[in-house]
């Protein structure tokens, strides 16, 4: 079977490559637009865009996708009925870390999962508490360039950890990639063990 990751994110590769899959990474362009105002609908709906785009493109060159498992994904972070995606400029990047700071906040990832001729959409939610942030450390991580390609302008895996409590959820879901719903999804789903 051939695995295709639709995302140029490295934070989902390194996962995948985490469980010693071997797969290779194909996109295609897509507006990234939905107004749906659930947060679970809509990255659900985000990540379905972009594996549909992928199909629809393959299928427009006229390859076959037997046999094919395409996985596509979105994350959003989500805090006081607010969807945070990632930030325009510093600005922007600053407005969402003060969002965050001191506050417990969603972070819902969307994953979409094709497999011959069978499509699926899923979401999933993580909890994480941030620590109270001052307008020093604010400055110092923007100024750290981590934040700016970053859904809610900062890396659980990254600089920011020091400033991140706890979580409720899978961790690799805050990372980008919700690894425990992929792998319920294909083996309830597909019957597909990775």
């Amino acid at each position: 079977m051939k695995i295709i990751l639709a995302s140029k994110s490295p934070r989902r590769r390194e996962i995948l490559e985490l469980l010693g899959l071997d797969f290779c990474i194909e996109t295609a362009d897509t507006d990234e637009f939905c107004d749906l105002s659930d947060p679970g609908d809509r990255v659900a709906a985000l990540a379905a865009q972009k594996g549909e785009a992928l199909i629809q493109k393959k299928m427009a060159c006229g390859q076959e996708l037997n046999d094919t498992l395409i996985i596509a994904c979105d994350t959003l972070v989500y805090v006081n009925g607010e969807f945070l995606g990632k930030p325009k400029d510093r600005y922007d990047a600053y407005r969402m870390l003060t969002a965050l700071s001191g506050k417990s906040h969603e972070v819902w990832s969307g994953v979409f999962i094709y497999l011959n001729g069978q499509a699926i959409s899923r979401a999933e939610a993580t909890k994480v508490n941030f620590c109270e942030m001052s307008h020093e450390e604010k400055e110092r991580y923007l100024d750290s360039g981590e934040p700016y390609d970053k859904a809610g302008a900062y890396a659980v895996q990254g600089k920011a950890a020091v400033y991140i409590k706890g979580l409720e959820g899978d961790y690799f879901n805050v990372v980008g990639l919700p690894i425990n719903l992929l792998y319920r999804t294909l083996k309830e789903e597909f019957k597909i063990v990775i």
